[in-house]
């Protein structure tokens, strides 16, 4: 019997630790051949020297399994590196088939204090990174549906985080970037939909580096709830031809659930009773409509994810 995968090739970035390698181990173990990509700095905020061996490490485990993999140590938020890393899989392996962006930093700090720096150097990696890569990847599965004269095989499996949907506080940065990776990937899944590519995005909770002083309950036994494992195999199922009609989706996963979530929808909806609205009747209207409401209930912090804060 063959393997979902066997046969496609896909690249991961930031997998050389985290939730990345489960998910590059994921989809060598069904089959793909995997370009690891880790830039390697030792700290979570995107500081310290690059190394090769995050990336190397995570090979080697595919190797010993008995998987095909290589690593390449490029940055991703570098256009040119980023370029480098879709072309490395396709002279390796011949073609691009699957691509999942994960690479991130974390440079937390409430918005009336962030520095101009700490605002860009997070944009930078998680958007303009994922960004980067797609261009590359979607040059690609453009061209040789033009060549071909058909759609061919593509995926996107992008990261998003809850922090986007809660809108955490401590992390503007990374919560816009966060929001801009769902927009990026609900405009490629319109764009790549005819020549065979799928986009999808999906908000892990899983505890890693990124995550190491927020969930820091660790079970003494048994399976951890939050272990990176728990998202790895939705990954390989939307890299997987069986996904095919999955495209622009947002989904939530961690410890054995999986949350399909909906765009927005209009939850009430006022009509002016003049040509236009004046001051008075908004007054009226939406004060009265929010009136029960605490000033931290934000929209997505109710509807979408079911908390309620006073």
């Amino acid at each position: 019997m063959s393997l979902p995968l066997e046969g496609l090739s896909a690249i991961v970035t930031g997998a050389g630790r985290g939730l990345g390698r489960a998910e590059a181990l994921e989809l060598a173990r069904l089959g793909a051949a995997v370009v690891v990509n880790d830039y390697g700095q030792p700290g979570r905020d995107g500081t310290g020297e690059a190394s090769t061996g995050p990336a190397e490490e995570t090979v080697a485990e595919i190797h010993a399994a008995g998987g095909t993999a290589v690593a390449h140590s490029g940055d991703v938020g570098d256009f040119q590196e980023a370029q480098e890393l879709v072309a490395l899989a396709i002279s390796h392996f011949g073609k691009l088939d699957i691509l999942v962006n994960n690479a991130g930093i974390l440079r937390d700090r409430m918005v009336f204090s962030m520095t101009e720096g700490e605002w860009d150097s997070v944009i930078r990696v998680h958007l303009k990174g994922h960004f980067n890569t797609t261009r590359f990847a979607a040059a690609h599965w453009r061209e040789r549906s033009k060549a071909a004269g058909r759609p061919v095989y593509g995926r996107i499996v992008n990261t998003s985080s809850e922090a986007f949907l809660a809108g955490s506080a401590g992390q503007p940065n990374y919560a816009a970037a966060k929001g801009g990776i769902v927009g990026l990937t609900t405009s490629t899944a319109h764009a790549l939909a005819k020549y065979g590519v799928t986009a999808n995005a999906i908000c892990p909770r899983a505890r890693t580096r990124m995550t190491e002083d927020v969930f820091t309950d660790v079970p003494a036994t048994g399976l951890d709830p939050l272990a990176p494992e728990h998202v790895a195999p939705l990954v390989g199922y939307l890299a997987a031809p069986a996904a095919g009609r999955i495209n622009g989706q947002l989904f939530v996963v961690h410890g054995g659930m999986v949350a399909v979530l909906e765009r927005p929808r209009v939850r009430a909806k006022f009509d002016s009773k003049q040509d236009t609205f004046t001051y008075d009747e908004l007054e009226a209207l939406l004060t009265a409509h929010f009136a029960e409401r605490g000033p931290g209930e934000t929209f997505a912090a109710v509807e979408v994810l079911g908390l309620r804060r006073e």
